[in-house]
């Protein structure tokens, strides 16, 4: 794991057992966001993804990556931790938003790249990284309906459509919350860097 991260700067090099649990707690944090809705134009956006950038920001690119490994675990094995609108379980990540999920590892892992890198101290750099993180998230979140999951065999009124279908139900809608919620991620992590700071 890098030390340019809030995790290694607060306690240090963690042992195995505290990594599991570290991860296991990150997971549910990112269980207890998916749950919050806010009300926001055009469609009410959850606080997963903000979540996610917090784990990764925090903790670096592999316990990043592992948290929503984890994460996506249990919400496979059924237990609840997905946003209320996605499908419970396995069929959540075969679902139209099955792309997203996956792409969530990638989104964690970016987040704490950057961090590692030193790219995530400042509130411009790190609302820059987060706001390409999430743009990207966009890749495997459309690619999965327009085109894997029709190669895959399933059959629904999300798979294979054209472009115009994913560009209104799958980005438009959730373009300025990933916005606001990629300044709040900076504004959190910056904050939390300057409170160490303070205390050095």
């Amino acid at each position: 794991m890098g030390r340019d991260t809030l995790l290694s700067a607060t306690i240090g090099d963690q042992g195995t057992l505290k990594k599991v649990a570290l991860v296991l707690l990150g997971a549910l944090f990112i269980a207890a966001a998916a749950k919050v809705t806010v009300p926001m134009w055009p469609v009410p956006v959850s606080m997963q993804t903000l979540a996610i950038l917090l784990v990764g920001f925090g903790m670096g690119s592999r316990l990043g990556a592992a948290t929503v490994i984890v994460y996506l675990a249990q919400g496979a094995m059924g237990l609840p931790v997905f946003t209320p609108s996605t499908l419970p379980g396995i069929a959540g990540l075969t679902g139209p938003t099955g792309g997203f999920l996956i792409g969530f590892v990638g989104l964690a892992w970016l987040a704490g790249y950057a961090a590692e890198k030193g790219l995530a101290r400042g509130v411009v750099s790190t609302a820059a990284v987060a706001l390409v993180a999430s743009a990207l998230l966009y890749v495997p979140g459309i690619l999965w309906p327009m085109a894997v999951a029709g190669a895959a065999g399933l059959e629904a009124g999300w798979v294979a459509r054209d472009a115009a279908f994913y560009w209104g139900a799958f980005v438009a809608p959730f373009l300025l919350g990933d916005a606001l919620k990629a300044v709040i991620a900076a504004l959190v992590v910056t904050g939390a860097w300057s409170v160490l700071k303070r205390r050095a």
